[in-house]
């Protein structure tokens, strides 16, 4: 495997063992490497590269590759990349890449394999997903392969769904094409590409064990897919984790200043970071009458929508606690001897008031099972004392609902002075010069936040990009009604807007009412059961929410604070949308989205959280996640996730297929039609997809069936691809 034959070569781990030997490092830092090199259990080596034949690549992939390795794609003359060398060995005769671009190969090869037969339709509907399989990020990214049409005839948010299941199935028929075509499975490799919310455990064991810079060269996708000059892209990736890595550790002097580390005796995070290998889900919906109004300029403009986006972003932020675990979710355990908060907080003192901070921590550590004698303790530092301390006390740890949310800086908390959110133009560069001047952000880096607005100037259409989904235990189930919610809350916050119901004044932009309103989503993702909001609060839309929220009372450890459980408040804004959006659920049709939610919310074993640990569970052939140490309970939702949860992904895109076909016409009018009725030859698709899934389903699938369902899925994103337009 590449990723083990990388580190054991590199030039790092030749100067640690030396250095080692010379007395310079205690021999636990080669130690504990050569330990998890050496661990017997690691057959799955997490986002290892691909070491596959030259010769095995067709002249049309080898074509692509060459376009891919030039400094400048859209330059012909521009030369290779001054990385070339790095992506073979061997003499060349070896090729070496990550599997995020061993995607785009695979469906190189696909459709340009040596046959005459290919369909038209097939070959362009492949040449033009090129750049959907974008690689900047540890994790393959895939981009829609369309933009999906919501309306109430497909289903609104099931049409995207669908979409997205066949987009996860395509892209297991081409890790499939790889490991048998290209080689893979020849030289003893096998690629798997399945949806994990949180980093590997092995690859944060690793990252324990190596320094920020070698980390990155291990991790960090070279960028060949995707942008025109790659290595600039590389480099800003470069940036983002060495930004992230420093961020984290500023974090620390943070909770010092808060008062959450109370003595000298702290565990530093380590000087590398996995946070950018958390992988979520990025809903992004856009407005054809918002859009049509920004291209027009009357009265719609830039400044407007600044203003409005704004404003209606503030107002859904309060209604994602009912996303959280409820649609998406990352279920992960930890140990006592986790419970450090200069690590386990992570990038949350960058995120929240000090106040709201201690408030969380505090309620934290009362969830958790680490009492003593009825007291919460931290561990002392040592791991062997910590262990010590848990097996004496059987102190347990905690489970927490979606670790994605809190180990990834997904929304820096705005300056006093520059407000990320107050409608005015330019707003975000102005707070990332301040984050800048903090050491929390890098005025380079593109601004993060929960729910975004993507403006028209930038994009060339007006609309919103959810960022605050996880990981969906189904895609036709979880993720069609996530996307149902989505659109009711932003359209909601419009109408509020356009009835003159919702001003900024409203929800004033100063960073301890911004804090006020994202704790809540934070608690929910780590399962609290109540969180606390001013009595006097300027922000009404919250103070209205909780006062219509059942068994809230003044708090008696927090003078001025009203104590509120997170339950009444998921169920406070289910009674407004009931009431508010009930025109807007009938022009929708959204009534099952909303007796579903409720049903979410009141049965947390139907929620996605829920769903997703008793999958884990099962791996790990258990009934109580607590009664497991934390690396067995998550190193088996990691099977789970590669296994169970990854064939009923692929069997929902099957099914997605099944259902196009049948409502494929008997006429020939379409490129995608003829290469329809030429993969058929002369017998029915949906009979042979059917007699294919069980080996598709098991990974037995041969190369040709693989081929064939390739240009099968290629035809269909063609069809698909003429009825959007």
């Amino acid at each position: 495997m590449d990723l083990p034959l990388t580190i054991v070569h590199s030039n790092y781990y030749a100067n640690t063992v030396r250095r080692m030997r010379s007395g310079d490092v205690h021999p636990g830092a080669i130690h504990r490497l050569e330990d998890w090199l050496d661990d017997v259990g690691a057959d799955v080596w997490d986002h290892s590269w691909a070491r596959l034949p030259v010769a095995r690549l067709s002249e049309y992939t080898r074509k692509v590759l060459e376009l891919d390795l030039r400094a400048d794609k859209s330059s012909p003359d521009s030369g290779l990349r001054s990385d070339a060398s790095r992506f073979f060995c061997d003499e060349q005769r070896t090729l070496r890449i990550p599997v995020s671009y061993l995607l785009k190969l695979a469906l190189a090869e696909a459709i340009g394999a040596p046959d005459p037969a290919t369909p038209v339709a097939a070959f362009r509907a492949g040449e033009r997903l090129y750049r959907r399989f974008v690689s900047d990020n540890t994790s393959p990214e895939i981009l829609s392969f369309h933009v999906t049409t919501l309306s109430q005839d497909s289903g609104h948010g099931a049409a995207a769904a669908r979409e997205a299941a066949k987009r996860f199935l395509f892209c297991q028929l081409l890790a499939g094409y790889a490991n048998l075509r290209l080689g893979l499975q020849d030289c003893g490799q096998r690629a798997v590409v399945y949806a994990a919310p949180h980093p590997p455990v092995r690859q944060r064991e690793l990252n324990e064990c190596v320094s920020d810079s070698f980390y990155r060269q291990l991790f960090m996708s070279p960028c060949l897919s995707g942008w025109d000059r790659g290595e600039k892209k590389y480099d800003y990736m470069t940036l983002c984790h060495a930004t992230l890595s420093r961020s984290q550790l500023n974090a620390v002097g943070k909770l010092r200043e808060a008062g959450v580390i109370t003595r000298n005796l702290v565990v530093l995070p380590n000087s590398s970071n996995t946070c950018l290998a958390n992988n979520g889900v990025h809903v992004t919906l856009g407005s054809r009458l918002l859009s049509r109004a920004c291209e027009s300029g009357r009265p719609f403009g830039a400044r407007e929508e600044k203003r409005a986006g704004d404003l209606a972003i503030k107002f859904v932020e309060h209604f994602l606690p009912l996303f959280v675990g409820t649609y998406s979710a990352a279920p992960y355990r930890l140990d006592f001897e986790d419970f450090h908060p200069e690590k386990l907080l992570a990038f949350l003192p960058h995120q929240l008031d000090y106040t709201h901070l201690r408030m969380l921590w505090r309620r934290w550590r009362g969830k958790a099972r680490i009492r003593i004698l009825g007291q919460s303790v931290c561990p002392t530092g040592p791991p062997a004392v910590d262990r010590a301390l848990a097996r004496l006390f059987r102190l347990q740890g905690d489970l927490v609902p979606d670790i994605r949310l809190l180990d990834y800086l997904v929304a820096p908390m705005s300056t006093r002075r520059s407000p990320a959110l107050d409608g005015r133009l330019g707003n975000e560069q102005r707070l990332l010069k301040d984050l800048d001047s903090l050491g929390v952000f890098d005025a380079r880096m593109s601004f993060y936040l929960l729910y975004r607005l993507r403006q028209h100037s930038e994009r060339g259409f007006s609309g919103f990009e959810g960022r605050h989904y996880s990981l969906f235990e189904s895609l036709r189930d979880d993720m069609a009604q996530a996307v149902n919610l989505q659109m009711l809350v932003t359209a909601l916050a419009f109408q509020r807007i356009a009835a003159g119901q919702l001003a900024h004044a409203d929800i004033p932009d100063h960073p301890e009412i911004e804090s006020e309103r994202r704790q809540i989503v934070f608690g929910a993702a780590i399962g609290l059961p109540t969180f606390f909001v001013r009595e006097d609060s300027p922000n009404r839309v919250l103070s209205a929410l909780v006062r219509q929220s059942n068994r809230v009372r003044s708090s008696r450890r927090y003078a001025g604070y009203l104590r509120v459980h997170h339950l009444e408040y998921r169920r406070s804004l289910l009674r407004l949308l009931e009431v508010e959006a009930r025109g807007l659920i009938e022009a929708m049709r959204l009534q099952d989205t909303l007796k579903d939610l409720k049903c979410r919310v009141e049965d947390p074993d139907s929620a996605a959280a829920g769903r997703l640990q008793r999958g884990a569970l099962a791996e790990a052939g258990g009934a109580d996640a607590m009664r497991r140490r934390a690396r067995e309970f998550n190193l088996a939702a990691e099977r789970y996730y590669r296994g169970s949860l990854r064939r009923r992904h692929m069997a929902e895109g099957l099914d997605c297929v099944l259902e196009d076909l049948a409502a494929v016409g008997s006429g020939a009018a379409s490129e995608a039609d003829l290469a329809l009725g030429a993969l058929a030859e002369g017998g029915d698709l949906a009979q042979r997809v059917r007699r294919l899934r069980r080996d598709l389903l098991s990974d037995r699938l041969p190369a040709e069936g693989v081929r064939w369902m390739i240009l099968l899925m290629l035809a269909l994103e063609a069809r698909d691809l003429g009825e959007a337009r």
